[in-house]
């Protein structure tokens, strides 16, 4: 028997709303949250369309079969980075004019593959043996009203397809819980000589994974209590009197991390000669969603481990590809660096208890939250509506003036821009600004340091 996806209801109106505009196809991303016994869909979101040349002079298959590949999968690595904890790109749908054969169904099975490839070479986690590893795609036949729905497992390259049930139910995510916590930071990260030609992004990734075991290895405190994995996350708490709403359930998360190993472990230290490091100092406000039906505590802190996670490693990201979008110079006689890390705004889902999220520089405004907010995601918001989590004026940028580097030096003070980069500007470029809007608790600084010989 294959899964079974519970759906919110006004996704279906949705995605009976889309209008092809002339085109073969429409495709988009289905969002929402997976548990072992089914898995629920909360939001459908189109990929903005792509201008084509000479679009019209091409036969409805063969656009079909050309379906950009690269273009969607941006698409879901956008649209990931404004998915709070708990919430996935669980597949894709597609909405045609005529009804395809299989040769159209290994396309999207090629594409699920690979927008799932692409998003997890950016995580700092990983998932568990235990986790669902089914994504979803959906094909809606515009003319004849046909849905099918079939499930892959992204683990087994070799997958056939398997028939899924799409179910609607109006006000799903109505009563899901949240998870809310600050954590502090204070990131070291070296970079050593030796991986001079990596680019300043993968320095970074590199040492955000060691910081990654200290968040995966923590002690998570649930309303100050620490309570069994196993254990109902619900368990002792008061349930709402008359029609008051359980929405209005929210927990308090303290995250402890440990300083030292324990006295099994060896350490050792070792010696690096650096060309600079990277400091990241702050404190983040995350934020994570679970569903309402017997959720367990450890479906619960994973949600919120992989919040933290994310939302960090996605501010350095954003900070990298907005200095090389922007072209900011190197500064020759700087010694030190500082930036801002783009800050975390919470724009809420109509009819839901459930927030996403995007991250905001301070020189971009509200309006322009709310534009790239309707492009990626496909859904208008209000400006009142926006949360802001921090104050503005806490975030700082200065910079110290000292002795100019030696000529020589420069290559390792700025890496080379990877190939990468151009690919995701060449889109960027043409989805629209895509360099985030979002403020999380404190302001949280990025400083490069270089060392001249």
């Amino acid at each position: 028997m294959g899964r079974t996806y519970i759906v919110e209801e006004t996704i279906g109106q949705y995605l009976s709303n889309l209008s092809l505009q002339g085109k073969s196809f429409v495709s988009g991303l289905l969002i929402g949250q997976c548990s072992s016994q089914k898995d629920y869909v909360i939001l459908a979101t189109r990929t903005p369309p792509k201008e084509e040349k000479n679009e019209n002079l091409k036969h409805p298959k063969d656009q079909l079969d050309n379906l950009d590949e690269e273009w969607v999968t941006e698409h879901a690595n956008q649209v990931s980075r404004m998915l709070p904890g708990g919430l996935l790109v669980l597949g894709i749908f597609i909405i045609t004019t005529l009804e395809m054969g299989n040769d159209f169904q290994n396309t999207l099975r090629r594409l699920v593959f690979a927008v799932e490839k692409s998003m997890n070479k950016k995580r700092l986690w990983s998932f568990t043996e235990e986790e669902v590893s089914d994504r979803v795609t959906l094909h809606i036949c515009s003319s004849t009203k046909k849905i099918l729905c079939r499930t892959y497992d992204i683990h087994d390259p070799k997958s056939s397809a398997k028939p899924a049930d799409w179910k609607y139910q109006n006000g799903l995510s109505t009563s899901w819980l949240s998870l809310e916590c600050t954590v502090h930071i204070n990131i070291h990260i070296p970079l050593s000589t030796t991986s001079v030609s990596y680019t300043l992004e993968k320095n970074t990734k590199n040492g955000l994974a060691r910081w990654a075991k200290q968040i995966e290895n923590g002690v998570y405190l649930i309303n100050g209590q620490v309570k069994a994995e196993d254990c109902d996350l619900l368990e002792g708490q008061k349930k709402p009197r008359g029609n008051a709403p359980a929405s209005s359930c929210s927990f308090d998360v303290r995250v402890l991390t440990q300083l030292l190993l324990n006295s099994d472990h060896r350490s050792t230290a070792t010696v690096q000669i650096c060309s600079g490091s990277v400091n990241l100092k702050g404190a983040v406000k995350c934020r994570a969603y679970i569903h309402s039906n017997k959720p367990k505590v450890k479906d619960a802190v994973q949600a919120v481990k992989r919040d933290i996670l994310n939302t960090v490693a996605d501010r350095c990201e954003i900070l990298f590809e907005d200095l090389l979008l922007n072209e900011i110079p190197e500064k020759k006689d700087s010694e030190k660096e500082f930036h801002i890390l783009p800050h975390r705004v919470f724009v809420p889902i109509p009819g839901s208890t459930v927030m996403l999220c995007d991250y905001k520089f301070g020189d971009e405004s509200a309006e322009e939250i709310r534009d790239h907010f309707i492009e990626m995601l496909d859904h208008r918001i209000q400006i009142e509506d926006l949360e802001i989590t921090e104050e503005i004026n806490t975030a700082f940028l200065s910079s110290s003036m000292n002795s100019e580097a030696p000529e020589d030096n420069r290559d390792d003070e700025q890496p080379k821009e990877p190939m990468q980069t151009t690919i995701v500007s060449k889109i960027r470029r043409n989805m629209g600004m895509i360099a985030a809007f979002a403020v999380a608790f404190l302001a949280v600084g990025i400083s490069f340091h270089y060392f001249s010989d």
